[in-house]
C-alpha cells in the first residue's frame, strides 16, 4: 500500500504571508520583508511547494521538503502515538489545516516530530494512517509458526496414541494377572 498526499497550491500564499508579517516583527526583518512581498517569497513559495513529498507505506510515513537544503524525514508508524488535526482562523482563511505527529521517544525539548501544513483532505490521511498503524500494531499470522504449531500438534497426537497403546497393554496384562 502506498498512499501520496496531494498539498493545497494555497500553502504558497499562506507561506509568503506567514514568513513576510515574521520579518516585519524587528525592524532589521522590515527592508527583507519588502523584498519578500516583491517577488523573492513568491518564487520561494513555488519552488518550496513544487518540493513538498509525503507518502504513506504499510511501515512508514516520508514526508520531504526543502529548496536548498532538503530536508526528508521517515517516521515509522508503529512509533506514533498520536495525530493531531489543527486549523487556526489564518489556515481557514487559506482552506489549510495542519497535521502534527507525535512519537514515541521524542523528548519534551524536541517538541513535535513533524508537521505537515496543507494536505488536501487531511482529516482522510489523518484516518488512513492510524488505520495504518493499527493494522501494523495488530499480530499478523507467520506461516512459519503455523506449520511449526501443526507440525507440534502432530507430534503431540502421536504421543499420546502411543501412551494410549501402552495402557491399553497394561490394561491387557492386569487382566491376565486376575
Amino acid at each position: 500500500m502506498l498512499i501520496k498526499a496531494s498539498f493545497n497550491p494555497l500553502i504558497r500564499p499562506y507561506l509568503v504571508i506567514t514568513i513576510g508579517f515574521t520579518l516585519m516583527m524587528t525592524i532589521v526583518g522590515i527592508p527583507l520583508a519588502i523584498i519578500w512581498f516583491c517577488g523573492a517569497g513568491q518564487w520561494w513559495a513555488r519552488h518550496y511547494f513544487d518540493k513538498l513529498e509525503c507518502e504513506l507505506s504499510d511501515r512508514i510515513l516520508r514526508y520531504r521538503k526543502g529548496i536548498l537544503v532538503q530536508i526528508e524525514k521517515t517516521i515509522p508508524l508503529e512509533n506514533i502515538q498520536d495525530v493531531t488535526f489543527l486549523e487556526g482562523p489564518l489556515l481557514k482563511r487559506f482552506q489549510l489545516s495542519t497535521l502534527r505527529f507525535e512519537t514515541a521517544g521524542q523528548g519534551s525539548s524536541k517538541g513535535n516530530d513533524l508537521k505537515l501544513t496543507g494536505i488536501i483532505d487531511a482529516h482522510e490521511f489523518r484516518n488512513r494512517i492510524m488505520q495504518a498503524r493499527e493494522a501494523l500494531r495488530r499480530p499478523q499470522p507467520d506461516a512459519q509458526a503455523a506449520s511449526g504449531s501443526a507440525q507440534m500438534l502432530s507430534e503431540q497426537l502421536t504421543a499420546l496414541r502411543a501412551i494410549e497403546a501402552k495402557l491399553d497393554e497394561i490394561a491387557t496384562l492386569l487382566q491376565k494377572r486376575d
